[in-house]
């Protein structure tokens, strides 16, 4: 299929004003043009980093999922390994660090799932999706100051009866799942 994703419909940028940047959280202002002329003095864009997620399968066929507490919600869920992607990094070397330092896990084999748009209308990231089957233990947990996770290891169909249930909410994690279990 041709790639129906390009800029033809693109706005100029006539000004930008940024009103807020900070590590996890950079919003501006622009002013643009739309292609018939007319100018949208005030349209806001969140900056954000690109993500990872995986969705990784054990030696003996377990999934890998953490729970943690998200206070955007108010609630703790279940989640995939994620990440950001640190400066310099690929997307591929990303996901293996984050796994590895959120769950311990490393090795197997590692393949590009999908890429998504967090939400295209008004952020400006995108979030890699991978898949690796065949990971192990291989080290303890090496959490950032401010994460709290769990790991728990778990029969892929609990982790479709989660889908199937609205119980895993973050849209960036169900729908790389969904895939994964459509394909098989």
């Amino acid at each position: 299929m041709e790639n129906t994703i390009n800029e033809d419909r693109k706005w100029e940028i006539l000004s930008t004003e940024y009103l807020i940047r900070r590590p996890w959280l950079t919003a501006r202002k622009d002013v643009c043009r739309l292609p018939d002329g007319r100018i949208n003095p005030e349209y806001y864009v969140l900056e954000y980093p690109n993500w990872v997620n995986i969705i990784a399968i054990t030696e003996d066929g377990q999934v890998v999922l953490e729970r943690q507490y998200r206070h955007g919600l108010g609630n703790t869920c279940y989640e995939l390994p994620c990440g950001v992607i640190e400066e310099g990094e690929t997307p591929l070397e990303a996901a293996k660090r984050e796994l590895l330092e959120e769950t311990g896990y490393a090795g197997g084999k590692w393949k590009h799932w999908m890429t998504l748009s967090p939400n295209p209308a008004t952020s400006n990231n995108l979030a890699y999706s991978f898949v690796a089957t065949g990971v192990k233990k291989v080290a303890g947990q090496s959490l950032d100051a401010t994460e709290d996770i769990e790991v728990h290891l778990v029969a892929p169909a609990f982790v479709r009866e989660l889908l199937e249930s609205n119980q895993i909410l973050q849209a960036l994690m169900a729908a790389p799942l969904w895939k994964f279990f459509f394909s098989r």
